[in-house]
């Protein structure tokens, strides 16, 4: 079992409005979709063959403590299938490695679930759904619901 790419880096920002335009406007990054999601602005950019390669989550400037303690890194996304079954496999091989999984969530255009690294770092593994959901409506994306992977 292994993971079989890169799929997208997920970032904490204090101003969404500047990150986005930087990363949209200096960068080239498309914005294909945005909104509220777990009571955090969202938005999502795609350099256009995923559903998306960069998230950015606003941690905003009201508690600046808390904005420096979360701002960077918040999590990075790998692919590790084409379906539930890959998804499957993936949890029983990390935790027969030691690893505990925990957070399923059916994002709606993918599901996952997530693993820490031995530094802490979060690590999101994930199966892409149908990519028709995601290319007749990118605000899919901004979905987030918890489920049982048997």
């Amino acid at each position: 079992m292994k993971v079989l790419e890169l799929g997208h880096v997920n970032l904490w920002v204090v101003d969404l409005d500047r990150s986005g335009a930087f990363y949209r406007d200096v960068l080239g990054f498309s914005q294909v979709a945005g909104g509220v999601l777990k009571e955090r602005r969202v938005a999502f950019f795609s350099l256009g063959s995923r559903h998306h390669d960069l998230a950015l989550v606003e941690v905003g400037e009201t508690g600046a403590a808390e904005s420096r303690v979360r701002q960077g890194l918040n999590h990075i996304g790998l692919k590790v299938g084409d379906d539930v079954d890959h998804l499957r496999r993936m949890r029983d091989f990390v935790v027969r490695h030691g690893v505990a999984p925990h957070g399923y969530v059916d994002h709606c255009v993918c599901k996952s679930f997530h693993v820490h690294d031995p530094d802490g770092n979060l690590i999101e593994l994930y199966v892409d759904g149908d990519p028709q959901i995601w290319a007749r409506a990118p605000q899919a994306m901004v979905c987030s619901n918890p489920f049982q992977l048997e």
